[in-house]
């Protein structure tokens, strides 16, 4: 027999697994099976969930994050009761409402006002209370003018207001939330972030689902990291996150060494470059904030006076966000012959927000237009780790002052 749940736990999920089975080939009509009436299904098992254990203490923000595939979504419609599990058990304290499909539990044929009272009374409201609870809805989700519009003329963000408006009403101890909050537009997506640290602050629990891990940083108690159907991590928001970033984006971070997206005459060719750490390993990862290096090798084939070696980084959202040179170091380079090589080196504290970047190395002539002897675009990426305790794609280094300038009261009195 299991040992009965803690009194302070809310939710106690143990030893939790969950697999699916695949066939390899479908029957689809009578005709079929009777004509091979001895063919055997194959099937192929697929394990979404395997040895899964945690407690969710009563008035937690508990976040639950991983890559697509992970497991996520079907730990939490087994917590929601949609899927059996396979082994373990999950034990949950107080009502609870979900949120975790789109659209599920309405009915696009009906009008937004028979949906909400629908889906009310199947979250735990009586009907009355569904009734009384319909005004709040519909003003939360700002859908007043499209009352009696059918759903299915609803766009996806209409509907997500319109079922987080209603489930917010059901007063539950327990909500389940996956990251379909990600369909709404920033502003309503603040507005539901405003009412879910609201509703922590009542003692709800919350267990939320996102890929968002400024979210997780920012809103949760503890967080949880799943790859693979198995528990990875679970403990301090941060820390998790910065897990999550390195499962998510260290993986193919090896440099792209094909002549692809490569540019010049020839003259020269860049052999190595490379990101390196504070203590001049090289590396694919780098921590927000701490010393890093960036190094480019270029060969010269012929001989050239003064030629220029630079390097570009690039980030997910902007194209360039620094650029520099070795005429940062010396105008003048010197005189090389065919078969030299020289070494750019660049030293600096990572400004930058966590995730996926890369560099963009070069050389080319001093002189004229200084034509390129070679480029190699994107060659190599490298993922930025660490907190996210700002909005901003690059920290700057800045001073800031305030101080009182005088009362506005204190002059109209004179």
């Amino acid at each position: 027999m299991l040992p009965a749940a803690p009194d302070s736990a809310t939710v106690v999920v143990e030893s939790v697994s969950k697999a699916f089975r695949l066939p390899h080939e479908r029957v689809h009509t009578l005709k079929e099976r009777a004509l091979h009436p001895f063919n055997r299904n194959r099937y192929e098992d697929l394990v979404a969930l395997e040895d899964v254990t945690f407690t969710v203490e009563k008035g937690e923000f508990f976040g639950i994050v991983g890559r697509n595939g992970s497991g996520k979504s079907t730990l939490l419609k087994c917590v929601a009761g949609i899927y059996a599990t396979d082994a373990g058990r999950i034990f949950l304290r107080g009502r609870m409402a979900t949120f975790i499909e789109l659209g599920v539990g309405f009915n696009p044929d009906l009008t937004a006002r028979d949906n909400v009272i629908i889906n009310a009374v199947m979250l735990g409201l009586t009907p009355d209370e569904a009734r009384r609870r319909y005004d709040a809805v519909i003003d939360y989700s700002e859908l007043r003018e499209f009352e009696d519009l059918k759903l299915k003329n609803y766009s996806s963000g209409m509907y997500v207001r319109l079922a987080f408006a209603t489930m917010i009403q059901v007063d539950a101890d327990i909500l389940v939330i996956d990251e379909v909050l990600a369909v709404g537009d920033a502003s309503f997506q603040a507005k539901c972030h405003e009412t879910l640290r609201e509703i922590r602050s009542r003692g709800r629990t919350i267990l939320f689902v996102t890929h968002d891990m400024a979210s997780v940083e920012n809103e949760c108690d503890r967080a949880m990291l799943i790859e693979r159907g198995q528990m990875v991590e679970i403990g301090d928001p941060d820390r998790v996150a910065r897990s999550y970033d390195q499962l998510n984006f260290a993986r193919g971070v090896e440099a792209n060494r094909e002549d692809k997206d490569r540019h010049g005459d020839g003259c020269a060719t860049i052999v190595d470059a490379w990101f390196a750490d504070e203590n001049g390993e090289r590396t694919s990862m780098i921590e927000r904030n701490g010393g890093c290096s960036m190094h480019v090798v270029v060969e010269l084939h012929q001989r050239v006076e003064d030629p220029v070696v630079g390097l570009a980084v690039g980030g997910q959202h902007v194209r360039w966000l620094f650029n520099t040179s070795s005429l940062e170091a010396a105008e003048r380079s010197g005189i090389y012959e065919a078969g030299d090589r020289v070494e750019l080196s660049v030293r600096f504290r990572v400004p930058f927000a966590p995730g996926r970047y890369d560099m963009s190395p070069w050389v080319g002539y001093s002189t004229g237009d200084r034509q390129l002897m070679d480029r190699r675009e994107a060659f190599v990426p490298v993922t930025v780790v660490g907190d996210r305790y700002d909005a901003g794609l690059v920290q700057i280094e800045h001073e800031a002052t305030f101080g009182r300038l005088g009362s506005s009261i204190a002059e109209v009195a004179e």
